[in-house]
Protein backbone atom coordinates (compact mmCIF):
# COMPACT_ATOMS: atom_id res chain seq x y z
CA UNK A 1 0.00 0.00 0.00
CA UNK A 2 2.74 2.35 0.55
CA UNK A 3 4.88 1.65 -2.69
CA UNK A 4 0.88 2.83 -4.44
CA UNK A 5 1.23 5.72 -2.50
CA UNK A 6 4.40 6.56 -3.04
CA UNK A 7 4.49 6.25 -6.77
CA UNK A 8 1.11 7.89 -7.39
CA UNK A 9 2.62 11.13 -5.30
CA UNK A 10 5.82 10.83 -7.73
CA UNK A 11 3.62 10.70 -10.62
CA UNK A 12 1.79 13.59 -9.31
CA UNK A 13 4.60 15.68 -9.00
CA UNK A 14 5.98 14.77 -12.19
CA UNK A 15 2.97 15.53 -14.05
CA UNK A 16 3.14 19.48 -12.22
CA UNK A 17 6.60 19.65 -13.46
CA UNK A 18 5.78 18.75 -17.11
CA UNK A 19 2.90 20.83 -17.93
CA UNK A 20 5.02 23.55 -19.40
CA UNK A 21 5.06 27.07 -19.27
CA UNK A 22 1.30 28.63 -18.68
CA UNK A 23 -0.01 30.37 -21.49
CA UNK A 24 1.22 34.27 -21.86
CA UNK A 25 -1.44 36.87 -20.35
CA UNK A 26 -3.23 39.18 -23.12
CA UNK A 27 -2.44 42.89 -22.74
CA UNK A 28 -5.73 44.62 -22.31
CA UNK A 29 -6.92 48.37 -21.60
CA UNK A 30 -8.96 47.66 -18.04
CA UNK A 31 -11.70 50.25 -19.34
CA UNK A 32 -13.01 47.04 -21.13
CA UNK A 33 -13.58 45.33 -18.22
CA UNK A 34 -17.02 44.56 -17.51
CA UNK A 35 -17.78 46.87 -20.85
CA UNK A 36 -20.59 46.12 -22.59
CA UNK A 37 -20.39 43.63 -25.35
CA UNK A 38 -20.00 45.47 -28.61
CA UNK A 39 -20.05 44.38 -31.87
CA UNK A 40 -16.94 42.58 -32.34
CA UNK A 41 -14.63 44.42 -35.00
CA UNK A 42 -13.99 42.98 -38.52
CA UNK A 43 -11.60 40.39 -38.91
CA UNK A 44 -11.66 39.61 -35.03
CA UNK A 45 -13.10 39.36 -31.85
CA UNK A 46 -13.35 42.69 -29.27
CA UNK A 47 -11.83 42.01 -25.70
CA UNK A 48 -15.40 43.46 -24.91
CA UNK A 49 -16.53 40.43 -25.79
CA UNK A 50 -13.95 38.26 -24.40
CA UNK A 51 -15.03 39.79 -21.13
CA UNK A 52 -18.64 39.25 -21.50
CA UNK A 53 -17.80 35.88 -22.31
CA UNK A 54 -15.84 35.41 -18.88
CA UNK A 55 -12.55 34.72 -19.56
CA UNK A 56 -9.65 35.55 -17.63
CA UNK A 57 -6.09 36.05 -17.65
CA UNK A 58 -6.02 39.52 -19.57
CA UNK A 59 -2.99 41.97 -18.51
CA UNK A 60 -4.55 45.24 -17.21
CA UNK A 61 -3.40 48.23 -16.14
CA UNK A 62 -5.43 51.31 -15.07
CA UNK A 63 -6.47 53.17 -11.87
CA UNK A 64 -9.32 53.29 -9.36
CA UNK A 65 -10.49 54.60 -6.24
CA UNK A 66 -10.53 52.55 -3.11
CA UNK A 67 -14.19 51.74 -1.94
CA UNK A 68 -13.76 48.90 0.53
CA UNK A 69 -10.69 47.80 2.87
CA UNK A 70 -11.29 43.89 3.25
CA UNK A 71 -9.07 41.92 5.56
CA UNK A 72 -5.92 39.48 4.65
CA UNK A 73 -6.31 36.75 2.62
CA UNK A 74 -4.54 34.20 4.98
CA UNK A 75 -5.02 30.79 3.34
CA UNK A 76 -1.44 29.75 2.01
CA UNK A 77 0.32 32.91 0.37
CA UNK A 78 -1.10 36.17 2.47
CA UNK A 79 -2.96 38.71 0.04
CA UNK A 80 -3.60 42.23 1.47
CA UNK A 81 -7.56 42.66 -0.29
CA UNK A 82 -8.97 45.96 -1.34
CA UNK A 83 -12.25 46.91 -3.86
CA UNK A 84 -11.20 49.64 -6.40
CA UNK A 85 -13.99 51.52 -8.26
CA UNK A 86 -12.94 52.00 -11.84
CA UNK A 87 -13.77 55.42 -13.68
CA UNK A 88 -16.15 53.18 -15.80
CA UNK A 89 -18.31 52.18 -12.53
CA UNK A 90 -16.88 48.49 -12.48
CA UNK A 91 -15.31 47.42 -9.28
CA UNK A 92 -12.57 44.76 -8.91
CA UNK A 93 -11.10 43.32 -6.31
CA UNK A 94 -7.21 44.00 -5.86
CA UNK A 95 -5.74 40.65 -4.30
CA UNK A 96 -1.46 41.76 -3.63
CA UNK A 97 0.44 39.10 -2.16
CA UNK A 98 2.34 40.82 0.86
CA UNK A 99 4.67 37.42 0.81
CA UNK A 100 6.11 38.63 -2.27
CA UNK A 101 5.57 42.11 -2.02
CA UNK A 102 5.58 44.99 0.67
CA UNK A 103 2.25 46.07 1.88
CA UNK A 104 0.16 49.16 1.02
CA UNK A 105 0.32 51.48 4.69
CA UNK A 106 -2.12 53.73 4.85
CA UNK A 107 -4.55 52.96 2.62
CA UNK A 108 -8.05 54.29 3.43
CA UNK A 109 -11.49 54.55 1.58
CA UNK A 110 -11.04 56.99 -0.98
CA UNK A 111 -7.41 56.99 -1.97
CA UNK A 112 -6.15 56.40 -5.66
CA UNK A 113 -4.27 53.37 -6.32
CA UNK A 114 -2.92 52.43 -9.73
CA UNK A 115 -2.20 48.92 -11.09
CA UNK A 116 -0.84 46.29 -13.56
CA UNK A 117 -1.64 42.59 -13.07
CA UNK A 118 -3.36 39.78 -14.18
CA UNK A 119 -7.35 39.98 -14.21
CA UNK A 120 -9.71 37.38 -13.52
CA UNK A 121 -13.06 37.12 -14.19
CA UNK A 122 -15.81 36.27 -11.75
CA UNK A 123 -19.56 36.85 -10.82
CA UNK A 124 -18.68 39.92 -8.21
CA UNK A 125 -16.66 42.09 -11.02
CA UNK A 126 -13.17 40.19 -11.15
CA UNK A 127 -10.05 39.89 -9.75
CA UNK A 128 -7.04 41.89 -9.96
CA UNK A 129 -3.87 39.67 -8.89
CA UNK A 130 0.25 39.31 -9.75
CA UNK A 131 0.56 43.00 -8.90
CA UNK A 132 4.20 41.89 -7.91
CA UNK A 133 7.52 40.79 -9.30
CA UNK A 134 7.69 36.93 -10.14
CA UNK A 135 10.71 35.44 -8.19
CA UNK A 136 10.95 32.94 -10.87
CA UNK A 137 11.16 35.39 -13.65
CA UNK A 138 8.16 33.09 -15.59
CA UNK A 139 5.56 35.80 -15.46
CA UNK A 140 5.34 39.61 -16.36
CA UNK A 141 5.86 41.53 -13.27
CA UNK A 142 2.76 43.65 -12.11
CA UNK A 143 2.49 46.57 -9.75
CA UNK A 144 0.45 48.63 -7.34
CA UNK A 145 1.14 52.63 -6.86
CA UNK A 146 0.01 54.16 -3.93
CA UNK A 147 0.82 57.86 -2.85
CA UNK A 148 4.06 58.20 -5.14
CA UNK A 149 5.19 55.07 -4.10
CA UNK A 150 5.44 51.70 -6.30
CA UNK A 151 5.04 48.31 -4.29
CA UNK A 152 6.23 45.09 -6.18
Amino acid sequence: MKKLLLIAVIGAVLFYLNRGPAPAPRSVDVSEIGAAPSAPAAGGDSVADDFSAQQSSALVTGQGRVSRILGDDSFGDRHQRFILRLPSGQTVLIAHNIDIAPRIEGLNVGDTVSFHGEFEWNDKGGVVHWTHHDPQGSHESGWLKHAGRTYQ
